[in-house]
């Protein structure tokens, strides 16, 4: 499937001539074509024009503000130049879980849906970029579902949320109407936990940010585009795995992004996370793994799929046409594949 989807050249075609805000468009659609495979999509480029933002090439590719920054470091977030080459890291490892419904991977701040296929069909995932909760207003992980939905949604903030902002000088109202001022957007999807929803927002560039109080937040036009897709009672699993391990064909792919600050402990250059997925992933077959490629990875965490390792008894022949090679240490050689070519 080609990477450069329908629903960002729409996008990008909009805000460009028009001004307009973002809607009406399709997100890329992945298919499996293997159920052992996990990593879909391809690293893209794109370049900047003078009166574009970082947030609105994010915003126009599908992605969050901190994963376009990460692995753009050197470009200015509101005036990154006219024709400047911005990578656009579009290529996913699929979170450790049960492919059904709604992942959502809080660290990576990224949903995963897998709509539901008749049997025989390829499976389909689609990925939409999140805002998540604050330090201090963490979303829990736990497996629930969707008990309600909502077009159009009141907001009535709770109790915690209001001696916030009173305290900010800045009251709220027991019951805000739908419209502008609304954060929850133009829909919502009550979770099976108290005051938890998935839904649109009213401040978009705060996508790929921690920025609220525990909810899920997504794009106008990417809550307008799931919300019909999502049938009441969907599973939803919110996991933590900052550091994601994929295979697709032969190849083993590790995946790292930062880890939350309160997670420091628990992920800072620690391997045991991903030897109990690489273990899981392979199912007892054999697997050449470059350990120190794959520390190198967790250190730089810019979100970009990168092959660590291959089945042992694959052939090796072809190798990768990418990048730089390396050399894994029971002798099978190994390109790293970033899918950035220079």
């Amino acid at each position: 499937m080609q990477p450069k989807s329908f629903r960002r050249l729409i996008l990008a075609l909009k805000f460009c001539l028009l001004g307009l805000s973002f809607s009406n468009a399709s997100a890329e659609i992945y298919e499996l074509t293997s159920k052992e495979d996990s990593v879909v999509g391809e690293i893209q480029k794109t370049w900047a024009r003078s009166e574009d933002t970082l947030l609105d090439i994010a915003r126009a590719n599908g992605l969050g503000y901190h994963e376009i920054k990460r692995i753009n470091p050197t470009l200015d977030t509101w005036l990154p130049g006219s024709d400047k080459e911005v990578v656009l890291p579009s290529k996913y490892v699929l979170p450790m879980a049960k492919r059904d419904g709604i992942i959502l991977n809080i660290p990576e701040m990224r949903l995963y849906f897998f709509p539901k296929v008749k049997p025989g069909e390829e499976i389909k995932v689609v990925t939409y970029p999140l805002g998540i909760g604050r330090q201090g207003w963490q979303t829990p992980y736990i497996n629930t579902r969707v008990i309600e939905k909502k077009k159009h949604p009141y907001w009535h903030p709770p109790e915690s949320i209001r001696k916030e902002h009173e305290a900010a000088g800045d009251p709220l109202p027991k019951r805000v109407e739908p419209g502008p001022d609304n954060p929850l957007g133009d829909y919502a999807m009550r979770l099976g936990l108290p005051d938890y929803l998935i839904h649109g927002t009213n401040k978009p560039f705060g996508i790929g940010m921690r920025v609220s109080h525990g909810c899920i937040r997504l794009y106008p036009e990417d809550i307008e585009e799931l919300f019909p897709q999502v049938k009441l009672r969907t599973p939803v699993r919110i996991v933590n795995q900052p550091y994601k391990v994929g295979r697709l064909d032969d190849k083993i792919y590790l995946e790292a992004h930062p880890y939350l600050e309160e997670d420091s402990d628990e992920y800072k250059d620690n391997l045991t996370s991903v030897v109990k997925m690489i273990v899981k992933l392979t199912d007892d077959q054999d697997y050449q793994i470059e350990w120190e490629l794959a520390k190198q990875v967790i250190r730089e965490m810019n979100g970009i799929p990168i092959v660590i390792g291959r089945l042992s008894q694959t052939q090796i022949d072809a190798g990768l046409d990418d990048v730089a090679e390396t050399t894994l240490d029971k002798g099978i050689s190994l390109q790293l594949e970033t899918g950035i070519a220079n």
